[in-house]
């Protein structure tokens, strides 16, 4: 669904501290701010200087020539021309001024945007299962086009309205002060009308941007759900509902374009009763000899150039309101606090070799063995990588006070397959997300090791590097099916992508494709079966050769001819390694060396598929169907 930007006013919390924040991604623009407020001023001085240049043309040169024959013009045409110079200086000055601030505004957007990327891919992943995935695009999409809006738009028109009004005011003043009072007293009226009507037609908005989000929420919602839709025949009452959002979204967008359609004429003609009271009051001033006729219409024209930048620069706070709310939301995540990584241990490629005393020693290699080995930076000492993982006594609890783990403790050999098994919510990908630090265990709540090295003494980088992880939800990048399978290991040659392929059995269905493995697929493989893609992503599991892999109901979306297919193939793949099975088809963890079984956070009970089924307590209940995993 496309972002609708806002037209009601959203305030920032601390306005000043976000513009201070804002100038500091500009500092290193600074040789620049100078020659931009040289030709914000020069572009202002230009336009005061060319309308105050209308007094001596009327009171030098147009009433004295009235009525005269064979007057000389030459002083006239050299005044004509310096206008003409002057406003051509100004049009100059504005355009290096937009220019420029269009540089500095498209680079510091472009930082920002850099920045938010580079540290949203460092948070927890606690602080994305804390939020939608559309309130985080909302921060590349709506907050980042306010900036741009801001900085292309607003910040340029408002430096030049500031000091455009500045000096016309002190213009103005020069000029005919009862004039200049007559000016203030009306400006000040058209604009607290203006904030009175501009209230009214912000909440009018906010009312209409509410329904309009009900509506495309809605319609989004709907489209999805076509095949459900007709499946039970609910067309009728669908479009009852939409009828209803529909028409809350006309009412409140009547009532908001209402407030914008009059509150523009309205000041338009304020305007001209402002600018005709001037006149009257210069054309009496003039009668009674208290000024004369070019300093009426200079002031007349200032009028113009007065009024119009306020009107602008009450339109332009409300975007800088919006645009400092953005940049709040945006600063805020960036202030998010990163993924803490303390571990030291590194994942090295290595190998073994013989010395002459027979004994076998291990050593780091800077080309792929597939071998690896643990580094300890402080001794330099390399382990050998064996996939051994324990928890010891664990808790754990997304929310305090709301335990999801209670007491686990797991022994995983190396080479051995550990079944997880249990209903929905008794903590099974809690373990998962434990063993792969997306999340730490409870302070003072038990250990996880691997290979004798605690977890927390690892570099979440290389722990993650020794795992394989295939989930349940599929999850594919456009680009080409070798890329996909190469995610997995981008240094993978082709030889090795398609022996993966041939692995997971994804080698047959990708060579009917109609270009085998450089078949393009987007929309996270819309185009491919949800068979296919799980495919593909044991596949792309299987290029990276880990040690120890973690499946997460891995076999759920694939029928049970494809699931025989390719057992053969995942047995292949966990040979030797260390392998945690998380499953509803229970048929899939018989030949699991431990089967666990998992009850409200906690095992209940353990042992192999045959020992369980003699027990004849859950999983027996589970196997045998008395029991249905929900």
């Amino acid at each position: 669904m496309p972002p609708v930007k806002m037209k009601g006013t959203q305030k920032p919390k601390n306005a000043w501290r976000t513009i201070l924040r804002l100038f500091s991604y500009m500092g290193k623009f600074k040789l620049l701010w100078p020659v931009v407020f040289i030709c914000v001023v020069a572009s202002a001085a230009a336009d005061v200087a060319g309308t105050y240049l209308i007094k001596p043309v009327l009171n030098d040169y147009i009433v004295p020539f009235i009525g005269k024959k064979d007057v000389d013009l030459s002083g006239f045409v050299r005044l004509i021309a310096t206008m003409g110079g002057i406003y051509a200086f100004g049009v100059l000055a504005s355009f290096c001024n937009s220019r420029l601030l269009l540089h500095i505004s498209t680079s510091t957007l472009c930082s920002i945007r850099k920045e938010l990327f580079a540290h949203i891919s460092k948070l927890p992943l606690r602080y994305h299962d804390s939020r939608t995935h559309g309130v985080t695009m909302s921060l590349f999409t709506n907050d980042t086009d306010t900036l741009r809006d801001m900085f292309s738009q607003t910040v340029p028109q408002l430096f030049t309205s500031v000091f455009q009004v500045v000096g016309v005011f002190v213009m103005m003043l020069v000029l005919n002060v009862p004039l200049t009072i007559l000016m203030l007293v009306s400006v000040v009226l058209i604009m607290l009308l203006s904030a009175k009507i501009g209230s009214l037609s912000a909440k009018a908005f906010r009312s209409q941007q509410a329904n309009i989000g009900k509506v495309n929420g809605y319609i989004e919602e709907l489209i999805e759900g076509q095949r459900v839709v007709k499946v039970f025949s609910r067309e009728k009452n669908a479009a009852v509902k939409f009828d209803f959002l529909n028409d809350a979204l006309c009412e409140a967008g009547t009532r908001a374009n209402t407030y914008a359609s009059i509150l523009g004429p309205i000041m338009n003609n304020l305007s001209h009763v402002q600018y005709a009271l001037s006149a009257i009051l210069g054309s009496v001033l003039i009668i009674f000899g208290r000024t004369d006729i070019g300093t009426v219409a200079s002031f007349l024209q200032a009028t113009r150039s007065f009024s119009r930048p306020l009107s602008q620069m009450s339109q332009q706070f409300n975007s800088i309101l919006n645009a400092l709310a953005g940049a709040e939301r945006i600063f805020a995540t960036i202030d998010e606090s990163s993924e803490v990584d303390s571990g030291e241990v590194e994942l090295v490629n290595a190998y073994e070799f013989s010395s002459s005393d027979g004994k076998t020693h291990i050593t780091e290699s800077f080309a792929s063995t597939g071998e690896w080995a643990w580094k300890f930076p402080s001794t330099n000492q390399l382990k050998r990588l064996r996939g051994e993982v324990d928890f010891d006594d664990v808790d754990f609890s997304y929310v305090e006070g709301c335990p999801v783990l209670k007491n686990i403790t797991i022994h995983a050999k190396s080479g051995q397959k550990i079944a997880l098994v249990g209903s929905t919510g008794s903590g099974k990908t809690t373990i998962a997300n434990l063993l792969t630090r997306f999340y730490d265990v409870d302070e003072n709540s038990g250990s996880i090791t691997y290979d004798g090295i605690p977890v927390n003494d690892i570099k979440k980088d290389s722990l993650r590097k020794s795992l394989g992880m295939v989930l349940q939800d599929t999850h594919l990048f456009t680009g080409t099916i070798a890329e996909n399978i190469k995610y997995g290991n981008p240094d993978a040659s082709e030889k090795q992508v398609i022996d993966a392929a041939r692995l997971a059995n994804a080698d047959s269905f990708i060579k009917h494709l109609p270009n085998g493995y450089d078949t393009v697929i987007t929309g996270d493989g819309a185009s491919l079966s949800q068979g296919q893609r799980q495919l593909l992503s044991i596949a792309r599991a299987a290029v990276a050769n880990p040690p120890v892999l973690i499946l997460d109901e891995a076999t759920s979306s694939i029928d049970t001819r494809t699931e025989k297919l390719i057992q053969d193939g995942m047995d292949r793949l966990m040979h030797g390694r260390t392998v945690f099975v998380i499953a509803h088809r229970l048929s899939t963890v018989r030949n699991a060396d431990e089967i666990l079984v998992l009850e409200k956070g906690s095992i209940i009970e353990r042992g192999n598929h045959d020992a369980l089924m003699e027990k004849k307590g859950r999983y027996y209940q589970l196997y045998t169907g008395a029991f249905q995993l929900s």
